[in-house]
């Protein structure tokens, strides 16, 4: 679905509540009671015909009988009668409503039944099933929660209903306070997505948390929630961490790519913060609402006791996060003014006697250090010092949560006499927590926002750099698919991966074992010793009978170990065919890595690529990490990093670091092929051999769907499309050349001189009103596109590089309507750049299968008008708004 619509239940000014009883312990009379006594501002509507008045206020008998067309409905009725209550509403005008009745399910139909009276308005629908919807600042809790909420600025989105009460009841004596709670309950309509898209641009909400257990639309909420997650921290659990993933793989990636390994890496790529547990929810969000985003998160620490330190260190190392590392010029200030018995390192332990004033003096110190990113301030009660004056002392210094522009958090350990010097801390800004675990925590999620951040603003293109060639690879999985193959053999795989750009040895394919002999004899010549292979359509795990024999050192043994293969075959597997013999020379690179390089897709999110640590024990060693394509260089570093042999790889003692950027290339052209076939079932690469002279592919498996091969890309599964290359173009206005394109995250920095040098009236025509201001949440907005639902072009002055005009488009949830608007910097229009910029736009709409484009604007927009008279528009006036004309172009 979309937002539309959605404003009534999250915005409602009367609320209708079918179902409103009497009867004690009813829920009908819970939700009416929270309605009432929760101090809604509006009118609120009892519905139910057995009674006259429900607590006191006059009760209708149906939908048509009341006084006025409510802006929400609230339905606590039997299963059957929802669907035409729904259907009364929307014949009265209403377009919201939470339903709370269970037992409206696939099975019975009811489900089904209610969407249907639903559709032909786009009537929107919260539940069935749900706690009900809860908006504190407007004093409306409309569900059966055992308490209200106390009205602040986070948003609450839980698949459980006992989870969101849970947690109403927890933030009561944290003082934590909400601006939405809403309980989804089955999500027959309105989803988690649906509610990121609405509160993304809810100017009320300060952060967004989330408890998930299932995600049912996986390239909407990934959509969704990247474009909340560019404006707004976006923090959220995700259930069922443990869970076993399916067994039967055909290759090794299969069985790695849990589907909760696969979580986390949707969510890194979404800009979400993932936690464990409920309690840390409202952590994360002060950690992540007070600070902007890290490049680095280098962490110096100021305590009065040398064990709290430690423990602080213990917790920050096993979050994989960064002690920073003191430079000579700041020891040697802190020796000035501490004592001789510090610790003359970090942690900074300023000893137990410490003053108010030495606290200040190490902290600034600390915050001069350019090796330190944020700092972390400790005390331990003691008696000879005071736990609030050392917090004074420490809030002086403090300005926004920060210390000379560096993030600070605090921890005051205790409670009786730490009390006060964290309430200290905390109303001068600073972030206070009561133990080491719960700040070095706090660290990390700063350090793995951060990433997540990274990870959200790339925007990698459906042509990568690495060469490529898919019409080879095309002709392998076309000759494997004339013959009904899903598995290609091994040099067959070897050549499609090759042709993406992943090194391979040399491969001759012997038929027999006498020409495996002779085969071995040619590699013998130059090089020490060769290696022969099983080749069969049926075997693909070789060594598991023993279909590798390496090591042969002359042409003699080579065609022996082809023979002793044949033999294992017809015993282990008597009904296998045997293609032939691979004979390769032997890789010999003493001090290369074992490395796993993999496709597979998840049921969930699509297609994921795989990387770490390879070998015949890569199930053990367990070392790998999961991302989802298409990737780029900043991706697939960060992928390699998220793992042990990552370290490995860097170097260690003597052996030189392995050849960074030929994985990397390695790991692009894996992305690639996924991007280019979407007849890829999994790709297994291993091991892939790494080391400082390169990588190169020492066995490889692929699996495809025949009657898929000739599907073109980009991959229609990919949960995260990418940037769509091959819409450049240049275009020529006068004697000014434009370079027009899709937009990029990193166009925000254009849009100030751009909108300077626009008119104040052109303003008001773009957006149909004045204009004085564009928020950073509204330009992030415009330009941090998932090229899904939304598309832009710009057109860049390929001289100067300024942003000369911009045209877009933003889709239906159905992907059949699309709504353009058109901007032209004043003082460059009249030169053919608008026609330009709109017809790029309709050519891509109509390419991407969209079937008409529409479009609002002021009557008096003359210019725009005529234009769409040539172009080819229809025009009309607006049916309800004065002033207004609507313009339609059908492109089916």
């Amino acid at each position: 679905m979309t937002i539309r619509n959605l404003e009534h239940a999250f915005a409602p000014r009367s609320v209708a509540v079918f179902g409103a009883s009497v009867r004690e312990g009813s829920v009908g009379r819970v939700v009416f009671d929270n309605m009432v006594s929760g101090g809604f501002e509006g009118e609120i509507w009892p519905v139910n015909p057995k009674y006259s008045q429900v607590a006191g206020r006059q009760s209708y008998a149906k939908a048509a009988d009341l006084p006025g067309v409510p802006d929400l409905g609230v339905i606590v009725t039997p299963p059957r009668t929802v669907p035409a209550i729904v259907r009364d509403l929307a014949e009265k005008g209403t377009r919201a409503a939470i339903v709370i009745t269970a037992g409206l399910t696939h099975e019975n139909g009811l489900r089904q039944a209610m969407l249907d009276a639903a559709k032909p308005t786009v009537f929107r629908i919260i539940g069935p099933n749900t706690v009900g919807l809860m908006i504190p600042p407007l004093k409306l809790n409309a569900g059966f929660a055992h308490m209200a909420a106390k009205p602040g600025s986070i948003a609450l989105l839980s698949q459980s209903g006992a989870i969101a009460t849970s947690l109403i009841d927890w933030a009561a004596d944290n003082n934590v306070g909400f601006a939405q709670i809403v309980s989804l309950g089955d999500m027959a309509d309105v989803d988690v997505g649906d509610c990121l898209d609405m509160l993304a641009g809810d100017m009320h909400t300060r952060a967004i948390v989330m408890y998930l257990e299932t995600i049912p639309n996986p390239r909407k909420f990934i959509s969704a929630a990247r474009a909340a997650a560019r404006i707004k921290p976006v923090i959220a659990i995700k259930s069922g961490r443990h869970e076993q993933s399916a067994k039967a793989a055909a290759t090794h990636t299969g069985a790695l790519s849990g589907a909760d390994r696969v979580v986390d890496a949707a969510l890194l790529r979404a800009g979400i913060l993932r936690v464990k547990g409920l309690t840390e929810l409202f952590d994360a969000v002060e950690t992540t609402a007070r600070f902007v985003p890290l490049e680095r998160a280098r962490v110096g620490i100021v305590t009065n006791g040398g064990g709290a330190g430690v423990l602080a260190v213990d917790q920050l190392v096993e979050g994989n996060g960064h002690l920073a590392e003191l430079s000579p010029e700041t020891i040697t200030r802190l020796d000035a003014v501490l004592p001789s018995t510090w610790s003359h390192a970090n942690p900074v332990d300023i000893i137990g006697d410490a003053p108010p004033e030495r606290y200040a003096a190490a902290i600034e110190a600390i915050m001069a250090d350019a090796g330190t990113d944020v700092v972390l301030v400790m005390n331990c009660p003691t008696g000879l010092g005071s736990p609030l004056a050392a917090a004074s002392a420490v809030a002086v210094l403090a300005q926004g949560g920060k210390i000379s522009g560096k993030p600070v958090l605090t921890c005051w350990l205790g409670e009786h006499t730490a009390r006060e010097g964290r309430r200290v801390l905390q109303d001068a800004g600073l972030a206070s927590f009561e133990t080491p675990a719960d700040a070095a925590t706090a660290v990390s999620y700063l350090s793995e926002w951060s990433r997540a951040q990274r990870a959200l603003m790339r925007t990698p293109s459906s042509r990568s750099d690495i060469a490529s060639d898919r019409e080879a690879a095309l002709a392998i999985f076309r000759a494997v698919a004339r013959e009904g193959r899903r598995m290609l053999t091994e040099s067959e795989a070897k050549a499609a991966i090759s042709a993406y750009g992943i090194p391979v040895p040399e491969t001759i394919v012997a038929r027999s074992p006498a020409e495996a002999q002779l085969a071995a004899s040619r590699f013998l010549k130059t090089s020490e010793q060769a290696v022969v292979k099983l080749l069969s359509k049926a075997i693909t795990h070789k060594s598991d009978i023993g279909g590798v024999v390496l090591g042969i050192a002359d042409p003699v043994a080579a065609g022996e170990a082809a023979r002793a293969i044949e033999a294992r075959v017809r015993k282990h597997a008597p009904q296998a065919d045997i293609e032939g013999y691979a004979v390769q020379l032997m890789v010999a690179r003493k001090q290369a890595q074992e490395l796993i390089l993999g496709i597979s897709r998840d049921p969930i999110f699509g297609p994921v690529i795989l990387f770490g640590a390879g070998g015949v024990a890569v199930e053990v060693m367990n070392d790998t990490a999961i991302a989802l394509p298409p990737l780029d260089d900043i991706l697939a570093g960060d992928l390699i990093d998220q793992t042990r042999i990552g370290r490995v790889l860097a170097g260690f003692r003597d052996r030189k670091p392995a050849d960074r950027q030929s994985i990397i290339a390695s790991l692009n052209g894996l992305s690639q092929m996924i991007v280019d076939f979407p007849c890829l079932v999994a790709v297994d690469i291993n091991p892939l051999l790494a080391d400082a002279e390169g990588v190169i592919a020492l066995d490889a498996r692929i699996e495809i769907e025949p009657e898929r091969v000739e599907e073109a890309g980009p991959n229609p599964a990919l949960a995260i499309r990418p940037y769509p290359s091959g819409w450049e173009k240049v275009f020529s206005a006068g004697d000014i050349d434009y370079n027009i394109r899709p937009i990029k995250p990193a166009d925000i920095s254009l849009y100030p001189e751009f909108l300077a040098r626009i008119s104040p009236d052109d303003l008001r025509l773009r957006f149909l009103s004045p204009r004085k201001s564009f928020s950073d949440q509204m330009l992030k907005r415009l330009t941090q596109l998932d090229y899904g639902r939304n598309m832009a072009f710009v057109a860049l002055n390929t001289s100067s590089g300024a942003l000369a005009g911009i045209s877009r488009i933003s889709c239906d949830p159905d992907h059949t309507v699309a709504e353009y608007a058109l901007l032209v910097r004043t003082d460059l229009q009249g030169n053919g750049l608008g026609w330009e910029l709109l017809s790029q736009i309709v050519d891509y709409a109509r390419a991407d299968g969209i079937g008409r484009i529409e479009g609002i604007m002021l009557a008096e927009n003359t210019r725009m008008l005529a234009m769409c008279r040539e172009f080819g528009f229809s025009i009309r006036r607006h049916p309800s708004e004065p002033g207004l004309v609507e313009v339609t172009l059908e492109l089916s």
